[in-house]
């Protein structure tokens, strides 16, 4: 079975719902390839107290070593535009696509991704920029502190 774009978004989701429901930030991801669920991974760094387990980060980190060219057929879908640090991380594995649930609560690295060739489809969820308008709302400072500022 091969998951569409809307599927990936799904476990996407539901990983972000599970870490806002941990108290932490609710940015979900999943790796996908061949139509397969590699890994999930949700933003952890409250829960981990880490400084770099973004959604993405926390997903490549759960796929584990993986040969590169699984990683340069790979699809990682976030519930949230990417931020420097995960851009930097799927340009570093070579991953040639990116689905992204919202990037209207936050913009982060798309031009630069497309710039190295790599696919970006933001599909504009409203449930993504509904979590995330709340989450920022609720907790702001604690946003804040996410994205650096």
């Amino acid at each position: 079975m091969s998951l569409s774009d809307g599927e990936g978004l799904a476990l996407a989701l539901e990983e972000a719902r599970a870490g806002r429901a941990e108290g932490g930030i609710p940015i979900g991801a999943a790796l996908i390839a061949d139509g397969k669920i590699l890994a999930v991974g949700r933003n952890r760094r409250v829960q981990l107290g880490s400084s770099i387990r973004h959604g993405e980060t926390d997903c490549l980190e759960n796929a584990g070593r993986l040969p590169a060219t699984v990683y340069r057929q790979a699809t990682i879908v976030t519930t949230l535009s990417p931020c420097d640090m995960c851009t930097g991380a799927i340009l570093l594995y070579g991953i040639p696509r990116v689905v992204i649930g919202e990037n209207r609560t936050f913009l982060g690295g798309e031009d630069l991704l497309r710039a190295r060739g790599v696919e970006v489809v933001v599909l504009d969820d409203p449930s993504c920029t509904a979590m995330m308008t709340d989450f920022i709302a609720d907790e702001p400072a604690l946003w804040n502190e996410d994205i650096g500022e």
